[in-house]
């Protein structure tokens, strides 16, 4: 048989999946991505170690690899990513310094004199992205500034997934979706913006040249194949920045969409196909860039969602956990019924989701998280179940911009990733939202989506539709209760109210203890 390859370098796992030609997962492979704090004297200081990330893949690959047939055969493998995470590699291909993960606060003075010196207007205008702290470009300076004799050493900064590509392929690539969060692409051009660049210090050369998703960047190589199992010569085709690659396995590449994608980080996104760069989009924190699919663009608002649920289980949950050890459900499950037993609205308490800050509607890479409304009636099934609904009524007021944004109303919500699991954060997203949320029942749609553009780059589809259309799996439907809708709907003008209110204190707060 025939298979394709999806390989995903995710935040906090690396997986590699084999698919066949209907988007069956036919064996996988999946290994933990580690975040490491590299200075003692500054905890909130972290990488990715490159070795871990080519070791965790590789691995993952090989383990995916080896459960397929002796006469299967792979066909064709692409890879996707977490994106803007880069690591400088000098002439031999050999990094010199680790990625500096998304989650680092380092870059907060390069952030600033880009705020200063550049501004929001001109970089929107020109990539369609603000500036977020972790802004690839603001890696490249304060390396420059901070390691000067290593900066002198870089011949190529390499994306996450063009890190991968290059130890399969020996080859130097990157795609539109990867190139656009470094906010040093021209989205009207799609290529290395100059205006960009001089403002940055850097020269194009350090940059491999972008291309769209889906293009071949070369064969696997004998030590790649050594290490991965996989057969020297195995196409690798063009991937990108997992959010866009995902929304291919949704079929999320139509005007009129409107697609929810649920992980570490949620975003709302809307496929166009001319791009605008108003004042509006721009003060509404939306970012719009070239997608993964030829020839068509976006309009996006998101901030990070699953990671906050992620740190409850881990702080909080330990009853849930408890249980789980004793044999009642598992962790997620119990987790979810104490949310479940507490009642719409949390008893009063709100949760603002800003742990790593804000982007859309409102640009506050300052901001902080908070529960609100706590008092000595305060039972942790209420903190649950409002850290939930605080995450939803963020996605609501991404996608109240969004709307706002590109002038067309959602009349439903299509949702991938892996919140889409998650029965009670569905439910009450359609009761937030007042809209059906739609599931689809994909596995790992990321991969998925990087298995489909090799199937189409190895001719194996004739295009994304048809791709698109033979993976298609209908989930569940979410329909929102709509005596919850009613509720939700007067307590997200509370909601709306919490950031104007914490702003000021928030950017002390960060200034004094995270800055």
């Amino acid at each position: 048989m025939d298979y394709l390859l999806g390989i995903d370098v995710g935040s906090t796992s690396m997986k590699a999946l084999v698919y066949d030609l209907d988007g069956n997962v036919i064996s996988q492979g999946s290994r933990p991505t580690i975040s490491v704090a590299n200075d003692p004297n500054h905890p909130n200081w972290q990488v990715f170690m490159p070795d871990h990330i080519w070791e965790g893949i590789s691995s993952a690959i090989h383990d995916a690899v080896s459960q397929i047939g002796a006469k299967d055969r792979i066909v064709a493998a692409a890879v996707t990513g977490l994106g803007a995470d880069a690591v400088p590699v000098d002439a031999n291909g050999i990094p010199v310094y680790p990625f500096i993960n998304w989650i680092c606060t380092r870059t907060t003075p390069q952030y600033d004199w880009w705020l200063k010196n550049v501004g929001l207007e001109k970089t929107f205008e020109i990539t369609g992205w603000q500036p977020f702290i972790w802004s690839t470009v603001l890696r490249f300076m304060w390396l420059k500034e901070n390691e000067p004799e290593i900066a002198k050493k870089v011949h190529k900064w390499l994306i996450v997934e063009d890190f991968v590509n290059f130890k399969l392929t020996g080859k130097y690539s990157t795609d539109y979706t990867d190139a656009s969060p470094t906010l040093l692409l021209d989205q009207k051009t799609l290529q290395w913006s100059d205006e960009m660049l001089k403002s940055a210090g850097l020269h194009k050369d350090l940059l491999p040249t972008p291309q769209r998703s889906g293009k071949l960047v070369g064969g696997v190589t004998p030590e790649a194949a050594a290490k991965t199992g996989l057969t020297v010569g195995t196409p690798i085709f063009q991937g990108g920045h997992d959010y866009l690659i995902g929304a291919l396995a949704a079929g999320a590449f139509s005007p009129g969409m409107f697609l929810n994608v649920t992980g570490t980080w949620e975003l709302v996104i809307t496929p166009t196909k001319i791009p605008q760069f108003t004042r509006e989009l721009l003060n509404l924190g939306i970012t719009v860039e070239a997608h993964s699919a030829p020839d068509m663009y976006c309009a996006w608002g998101g901030g990070t969602a699953a990671s906050m649920l992620e740190w409850y289980k881990d702080q909080l949950g330990t009853e849930a956990d408890r249980l789980a050890k004793t044999g009642k459900g598992n962790v997620w499950s119990n987790l979810m019924d104490e949310a479940i037993s507490s009642p719409p609205g949390a008893n009063g308490i709100f949760f603002l989701p800003h742990f790593n800050g804000s982007a859309c509607p409102n640009l506050d890479p300052r901001s902080l998280g908070a529960f609100l409304g706590l008092n000595d009636t305060t039972r942790r099934e209420d903190m649950i179940r409002a850290l939930v609904e605080g995450l939803n009524f963020n996605t609501l007021d991404m996608l109240k911009a969004l709307e706002k944004g590109v002038g067309k109303p959602a009349d439903s919500i299509t949702a991938i990733g892996g919140g889409t699991r998650n029965a009670f954060w569905m439910q009450n997203k359609a009761d937030i939202s007042g809209l059906p949320v739609v599931t689809l029942e994909i596995e790992e749609a990321t991969a998925l989506g990087a298995a489909m553009l090799a199937g189409v780059g190895a001719g194996m589809y004739r295009d994304l539709p048809e791709a698109a259309a033979r993976v298609h799996r209908p989930g569940k439907t979410f329909e929102p209760n709509q005596k919850n809708v009613s509720l939700y709907s007067d307590l997200f003008g509370i909601y709306k109210e919490i950031y104007p209110s914490v702003k000021s204190l928030n950017t002390r707060i960060y200034e004094r203890f995270r800055g």
